[in-house]
């Protein structure tokens, strides 16, 4: 937490002497080709993407077959994350669908999440089901982050809040 707030103090002395270098504009691409680094097409989607409003351009661009990719499109809204697996399921193996469930997932809310709900985000097992369970209700983010941070590294932290909401 101290972090960010020490990140959103800085931010506009940041950006003040960015705008007062003098060096030339690169691009992404600019600094890629100069170091030689190669990145995948998707990076603008380096985050999880929310099954619910994901687009069927942004799954195409990130390897999802057309069909699959229409299918999921089709059923937006979904009421959960089992719902949006169910659709998976209809054109994918589970190893298929589990790994697509790690880059678009639909959010699961912490404090009303079931035991299936929980066992599809991706990574997590049957003891963090249970260390997930046992906090609920959850007051804020703030919370989840300290209880979970018990169990696992932050780094864990911030993957499982890709995939969790209040």
């Amino acid at each position: 937490m101290r972090k960010l707030i020490v990140s959103a103090a800085l931010a506009p002395t940041v950006l003040a002497l960015a705008a007062c270098n003098d060096a030339p504009e690169t691009t992404m691409e600019d600094r890629v080709e100069a170091n030689s680094i190669d990145v995948p097409e998707a990076t603008e989607a380096a985050g999880v993407m929310d099954a619910s409003t994901v687009t069927a351009a942004q799954l195409t661009a990130a390897g999802v077959s057309q069909d699959a990719a229409d299918a999921i499109v089709a059923g937006q809204p979904y009421a959960n994350v089992v719902a949006f697996n169910e659709v998976l399921m209809q054109s994918m193996t589970e190893e298929e669908a589990a790994a697509l469930r790690a880059n678009v997932f639909v959010p699961v809310n912490l404090n009303a999440a079931t035991p299936e709900e929980l066992a599809l985000i991706p990574g997590i097992d049957d003891r963090m089901i249970h260390e997930f369970e046992e906090y609920v209700p959850y007051a804020d983010m703030a919370e989840f982050d300290r209880e979970i941070g018990k169990y696992v590294d932050a780094d864990e932290v911030a993957r499982y809040r890709q995939y969790v909401t209040l």
